[in-house]
């Protein structure tokens, strides 16, 4: 399953950012969760980022984690490719 993380990095990391994104990537390998897609943005959040994932829980693990942390505040949402949204649209 797909899911888009909307992600805040607080100030204190702004400047280490090699090292955050780094962790990151580590401690989602370590829980079976795969980064498809890192995108930095400007606006209310600082990136968006698409992850591949098994299972809801590691996402709400790792945005736990993140927060923990000090690296700042993760929104998360599933995302739904058009063959889902089909189904869904033929089951409604």
């Amino acid at each position: 399953m797909k899911y888009i993380f909307l992600g805040t990095i607080a100030p204190e990391w702004l400047g280490r950012h090699e090292k955050r994104v780094k962790a990151c990537k580590d401690k989602a390998a370590e829980l079976g969760m795969t980064f498809e897609g890192i995108n930095y943005t400007q606006g209310v959040y600082d990136f968006v980022d698409v992850v591949d994932v098994s299972d809801p829980f590691i996402v709400l693990g790792f945005s736990i984690w993140y927060g923990k942390q000090g690296y700042g505040k993760i929104t998360t949402m599933p995302a739904f490719d058009e063959a889902a949204m089909g189904k869904a649209v033929a089951a409604a």
